[in-house]
């Protein structure tokens, strides 16, 4: 069975609160539950952090014990060289995800510095996105 860590960043912890007519209406935590009960050839994982740091250390922790990663980095997407550099140094493959169209938004959203080693880039399909993702590492 693979294990794959789905890791969302900053403010991702209020999804169904924020913005909902961008992010949409709906917790991650309930998204998770449903998307953990239609992918039966997964282990899943989910780690959320407003800290920089800690999405640093999580994903060094995890490289070469989980198979894959699927990584929305919220505004450290634009702005963090340093989770940038970390996953340009891990061997885990990861897809980067994002509920909103990045390029439909302010003009600092439009640049990813984390998606260079990304396996691809979604964005803009809401929370389908994510599985959308897990169907990349299900055919991979």
């Amino acid at each position: 069975m693979q294990r794959i860590l789905i890791v969302n960043g900053p403010n991702l912890n209020l999804l169904g609160k924020r913005q909902p007519e961008i992010y949409g209406s709906r917790s991650f935590e309930d998204y998770f539950e449903e998307l953990s009960g239609k992918f039966n050839g997964f282990e899943l994982e989910y780690f959320q952090s407003n800290v920089e740091g800690e999405l640093i250390n999580k994903l060094q922790q995890v490289d070469g014990r989980v198979e894959g990663i699927i990584l929305n980095a919220g505004g450290y997407t634009h702005t963090s060289v340093a989770i940038a550099d970390c996953l340009a140094t891990i061997k885990t493959p990861f897809v980067e995800v994002h509920i909103s169209n990045i390029h439909a938004r302010e003009e600092f959203r439009t640049k990813s510095l984390t998606g260079k080693n990304a396996k691809g880039i979604i964005t803009g399909f809401g929370l389908y996105g994510y599985e959308m993702a897990l169907k990349y590492f299900l055919e991979k």
